[in-house]
């Protein structure tokens, strides 16, 4: 069983910095790819960013490419989300998931464990 645990959120400024992280525990870290979601109130989830095995590949939304950056540290079986010039915009709960596939996916329900999310509330 693996089990993922956000931590990092919080509220922050517009235009101030939040790092997310994810633990991952139960199994093989090295053998998923990663991936961050978010949800806002009365959206329905989407796609932040992607990073591959390894750290080879990375995918991110239009909406935070250039302000978020997704990185992972095999060695502590963590992954993160380093999110600069945030806006009202990203305020959300914040999701990383793990996906055991070959291919770095963006879609949420191709992804195979999730944690239970952070809140991110973005003032103006």
């Amino acid at each position: 069983q693996v089990q993922l645990v956000e931590s990092g959120g919080g509220l922050v400024q517009a235009g101030g910095s939040l790092r997310l992280s994810c633990a991952v525990s139960g199994r093989t870290f090295s053998n998923y790819n990663m991936g961050w979601f978010r949800q806002a109130p009365g959206k329905e989830r989407e796609f932040v960013a992607a990073v591959s095995r390894r750290g080879g590949r990375t995918a991110y939304a239009d909406s935070v490419k250039g302000r978020f950056t997704i990185s992972r540290d095999d060695a502590k079986n963590t992954a993160y989300l380093q999110m600069n010039s945030l806006n009202p915009e990203d305020t959300a709960v914040y999701y990383c998931a793990a996906d055991e596939s070959m291919m770095l996916r963006t879609t949420a329900t191709r992804y195979d464990y999730w944690g239970q999310g952070t809140q991110v509330t973005v003032s103006s």
